[in-house]
């Protein structure tokens, strides 16, 4: 399919490159750390040989999530922005940009956002899980109630809000003890970010803020299969009491209603039909995960995958083009079936 929409896809600047280190096995840091630095070069060839007409950037991770000191965060995620501004700006054809934030200061976080969307042109923000600091609780969550301003803020802007993996800290990960197989994107990366998203669903965020729309990848970090047994296990059948959460709707409803979902990293077409039963073609973007996966393995699969050509378009592009605002139209494949009906 030519004309794909990516929105998982990651760059590095030097001072965020070295986070990136461990999540491949150690040979491979050479391959992976000129992937992360590049964006115009072979980024670009890639995405040409395999019909990839646009990527939304991101920063890589944990990069703004992982700094302790509020400062620094705040200085770093507005230096990657305007680095990421002006990389966008030679390709705007080919290139978007998600914002990234620092959400140890709401306030600041804010500020930033609005900054990228409305000065820069961004189409979003991604954060890489919750965010650590040095003066409270070393881990936020984002269902916290110190952050429902950003989320007024952010569904005033309506633009999406990318939450994206990280590993949990080390004095957190007693589970993966003495098997750190376990631990990116093998497993602890789709556990953490699925009980983040859960915690996003239950605490009533999206009753108060019912425009908010939140992506997060990897085919749904394995919440696909689960939203049955979620609201069924918290009190949503007659026999049981009310749930205890503050949600005044099932789970399913908010992950129905508030979530979209990528293919990023999970190139499986058993696991995409799954989703698509839960969701819907019409909340599943495309995606890849450059540069921790290949962009051949993604769009190879998914050019062929078990799917109708009606679904593959929406997924792999023209939902993106929508949610994004994108306006890049039709493609020629697309326009040749109908001129040849007609």
């Amino acid at each position: 399919m030519q004309g794909k929409i990516a929105l998982e896809e990651h760059f590095a600047i030097p001072e965020t490159l070295a986070d990136s280190a461990g999540v491949l096995p150690d040979e491979s840091w050479r391959e992976l750390s000129a992937r992360l630095l590049d964006i115009h070069d072979r980024r670009l060839r890639e995405m040409d040989a395999h019909g990839i007409e646009m990527m939304l950037l991101s920063l890589n991770a944990p990069a703004i999530q992982g700094i302790r000191d509020r400062a620094t965060a705040v200085d770093l995620a507005g230096r990657a922005n305007d680095y990421l501004a002006e990389q966008v700006a030679r390709r705007p054809d080919r290139f978007q940009g998600f914002a990234a934030l620092p959400l140890q200061d709401p306030d600041a976080a804010t500020r930033e956002l609005v900054r990228c969307v409305d000065e820069l042109g961004f189409r979003g923000a991604l954060a890489n899980g919750f965010s650590e600091t040095s003066d409270g609780p070393d881990m936020l969550y984002y269902d916290l109630p110190m952050f429902r301003p950003f989320w007024a803020e952010l569904e005033r802007l309506q633009v999406p809000f990318y939450l994206h993996p990280r590993n949990p800290l080390p004095q957190h990960a007693q589970i993966y003890a003495g098997h750190p197989w376990l631990l990116g994107p093998t497993w602890a990366f789709g556990q953490e970010t699925a009980v983040h998203a859960l915690r996003l669903m239950g605490s009533g965020l999206f009753d108060d803020h019912p425009r908010l729309t939140i992506i997060i990848g990897h085919m749904g970090e394995g919440l696909p299969i689960s939203m049955w047994r979620v609201d069924n296990r918290n009190g949503w059948t007659k026999d049981m009491v009310p749930p205890s959460y503050p949600a005044k709707q099932p789970i399913a409803h908010f992950f129905h209603n508030n979530f979209f979902i990528t293919t990023s990293g999970n190139f499986r077409t058993q696991s995409l039909v799954d989703t698509m039963l839960e969701i819907g073609s019409d909340r599943i973007l495309f995606s890849a995960d450059w540069p921790f996966e290949n962009i051949d393995h993604a769009a190879i699969w998914f050019d062929h995958a078990s799917i109708s050509e009606a679904d593959r378009r929406k997924i792999g592009r023209t939902n993106a083009d929508a949610l994004f605002k994108l306006n890049l139209g039709v493609t020629p494949e697309q326009i040749a079936p109908a001129v040849m009906a007609a």
